[in-house]
């Protein structure tokens, strides 16, 4: 109890307060991925598809090429069935998560509405520069002043959630395979196509 009363008295309380916070959100929404997304087996197996897919991928790349014109087209085809693969894995894998991340984002949504009505108007910490114009508009949202300095709970708690909970997934294993990294509902367009 003696230890609240300091924790509430130091000049750092509502910037530690608020990383406190941003923890546990991240824990409690890893644990609503594990039980909708990370323990289930169509999960499991999607992963291992994307991870074969992309080594197998990733070894035909690296062989040396033979220099028959016709083991060259053979090789093509077959590089471009294996990324065709990747790709279906990765969107099927995609959408799989984006049932959970609504639920993730509803959870989200209630911790920032909570934490705007507790820390609206209070400057939560000080900034060491002055940022420039895009950010200042999130960085002094809702604070009274001019010195633009002074940090708004929105930009800490942004700051803070995106960097908790990427370090967070990646602590318990559960970041994206590497063969679909930057890809997702929305993937860039295929130059061989155009």
């Amino acid at each position: 109890m003696a230890a609240a009363g300091f924790f509430s008295n130091t000049k750092y309380s509502d910037c530690l307060t608020l990383v406190g916070i941003s923890i546990c959100t991240a824990i409690v929404c890893e644990a609503i991925s594990y039980l909708l997304i990370y323990r289930t087996t169509s999960y499991k197996s999607l992963k291992s598809t994307i991870d074969k897919a992309s080594k197998k991928l990733e070894i035909m790349k690296t062989q040396e090429p033979v220099p028959s014109v016709l083991t060259k087209k053979s090789k093509t085809k077959k590089i471009d069935r294996v990324e065709t693969s990747l790709k279906e894995s990765t969107r099927d894998l995609s959408l799989f998560k984006f049932k959970s991340g609504f639920v993730v984002a509803v959870v989200l949504f209630m911790v920032f509405g909570f934490l705007n009505s507790v820390f609206e108007g209070k400057v939560v910490a000080k900034l060491p520069f002055i940022p420039f114009r895009l950010v200042q508009k999130m960085s002094h949202r809702g604070l009274p002043g001019d010195d633009m300095t002074d940090c708004s709970m929105a930009f800490l708690y942004f700051l803070c959630s995106i960097s908790i909970r990427t370090n967070l997934q990646k602590f318990l294993g559960f970041s994206p395979p590497r063969g679909s990294a930057g890809a997702g509902l929305f993937p860039m367009p295929d130059p061989k196509t155009n």
